[in-house]
């Protein structure tokens, strides 16, 4: 079990070498991205990569405060499953109604990888493979369909 201190600093040493590998990575529309805090530009929308001690996940997570917001987006991401499933060539978990640490209810689409440790420096490679690969298909499919989103909720 690492310290707080010694969580910290291996935090920013596994994000500071994910970002360095993604560095050259534009996103599909050309632009230099934080790969790191995607921008959906929807808000109480979020692209979030989670790393924990035997998982590494790639979460869109839907969290309007509203009920019937929520449901909107969501029924819109159920009507383009197909063109995000291909895209992203990788199985996805469609989660309704998760409650946050911080009370919060959300939906959330998920593609996550098991059984790898990013407290195991032996695991980076892999996790950031995937997590690149995740990163950059997303890219991909919502360059093509934000605006959908992005009109749902203005």
């Amino acid at each position: 079990m690492l310290s707080k201190e010694a969580q910290k600093e291996w935090n920013i040493r596994f994000w500071n070498g994910f970002k360095n590998e993604m560095k050259s990575f534009p996103s599909s529309n050309g632009r230099r991205i934080n790969w790191l805090t995607y921008p959906t530009d929807v808000k109480n929308v979020y692209l979030r990569m989670v790393c924990g001690k035997d998982f590494v996940a790639v979460n869109f997570d839907i969290q309007f405060n509203d009920q019937g917001i929520r449901d909107i987006v969501w029924e819109q991401m159920e009507e383009l499953k197909g063109l995000i499933n291909t895209q992203m060539n990788y199985p996805s978990e469609w989660s309704r109604g998760i409650q946050t640490k911080e009370g919060l209810v959300i939906d959330q689409i998920s593609w996550k990888l098991d059984n790898v440790n990013y407290l195991n420096e032996a695991n980076w490679v892999i996790i950031y493979d995937f997590l690149k690969n995740r990163i950059i298909a997303f890219d991909k499919f919502h360059q093509e369909f934000k605006d959908i989103l992005i009109n749902l909720v203005d």
